[in-house]
């Protein structure tokens, strides 16, 4: 049995779940498993940015970006 902690096919890297919600809104939910998440952050983030002319779009772009990577950190104690 193997003790490195990664090595369980569930267990997401937070980090990756992070860059892949940086580079596109909702990608690091989908890839933590966290589908209706993603779909949100998917529509909100760039509604916002279109519709304040980027003003208020970079925090929702931030802030999906913290949320994958907690969310990977989350399930990541699970296991």
């Amino acid at each position: 049995m193997s003790t490195d902690p990664l090595a369980h096919p569930e267990v997401r890297n937070p980090g990756t779940a992070a860059v892949l919600s940086l580079v596109i809104p909702g990608i690091g939910q989908f890839y933590t498993g966290h589908f209706l998440w993603g779909i949100f952050w998917l529509v909100v983030t760039p509604g916002f940015w279109i519709g304040t002319a980027g003003l208020f779009g970079w925090p929702f772009h931030i802030f999906s970006a913290w949320q994958a990577y907690r969310q990977a950190e989350r399930r990541n104690r699970r296991w």
